[in-house]
C-alpha cells in the first residue's frame, strides 16, 4: 500500500491513510477523464448512427452494419469515413484507453464465412484508425462471428442488429 512503510507505527497508519487518498485521487481521475471522453464521443458521433455507450469506466461505440460496410464485404462503406475521421481525432485526444474492436455478424451462412466476415471487418476498422496515426500498441481487433448476438435472428431487422462493429475503450 502506498504511504504505509513509514518509520514508525503511529505513522503507519497515517501513511496509509495518505496512500489510499492518492489512489483513490487516481481512480477518480481516470473517472473524470472518462467522463469527458464519453462527452465528447456523443457531442461527435451525433446523428451518425453511432451509440455510445457506458458501464464504469468502459465506454462501448456500436457501430450498426448498415453504415459500416457493405452487405457479406470488409470494405468500409464510403459514407462511413467522415465518422471514423471523428473517431480518430477523439482517439488521438484522449489517448489513455485501449481500443477493442470486435467485429459481429447475423447467423446467416456458415459459421467459417461469419467468423472470417467479422475478422475482416474489424481488422478494416483497426487498420484504418492505425493508418490515421492511432497509436497501433492501443488496438486490438477480432471478429466474434454470430456468437455475441443483441436482437434475434430470426428476423431481418433482428440480424440486421446484430451485423456490427463495436469498440469497447477500456483502461490500458
Amino acid at each position: 500500500m502506498i504511504g504505509a512503510a513509514t518509520s514508525s507505527k503511529k505513522d503507519r497508519g497515517k501513511g496509509a491513510l495518505i496512500g489510499a487518498a492518492v489512489g483513490g485521487a487516481a481512480a477518480g481521475g481516470y473517472g473524470y477523464y472518462v467522463d469527458t471522453q464519453e462527452a465528447k464521443l456523443r457531442q461527435t458521433l451525433r446523428g451518425t448512427g453511432v451509440q455510445v455507450q457506458r458501464e464504469g469506466d468502459n465506454l462501448t461505440l456500436i457501430m450498426p452494419g448498415n453504415i459500416t460496410f457493405p452487405s457479406n464485404s470488409a470494405d468500409i462503406s464510403s459514407s462511413f469515413y467522415p465518422t471514423l475521421n471523428s473517431l480518430v481525432q477523439v482517439f488521438k485526444e484522449f489517448n489513455k484507453n485501449g481500443i477493442d474492436i470486435v467485429g459481429h455478424t447475423d447467423s446467416t451462412g456458415s459459421q467459417q464465412l461469419n467468423q472470417d466476415l467479422s475478422n475482416r471487418r474489424a481488422r478494416s476498422v483497426a487498420a484504418y484508425l492505425e493508418g490515421n496515426g492511432v497509436t497501433a500498441s492501443r488496438i486490438s481487433s477480432f471478429g466474434a462471428g454470430p456468437s455475441q448476438p443483441i436482437a434475434s435472428n430470426d428476423t431481418a431487422s433482428g440480424r440486421a442488429q446484430n451485423r456490427r462493429v463495436e469498440i469497447n475503450l477500456r483502461p490500458l
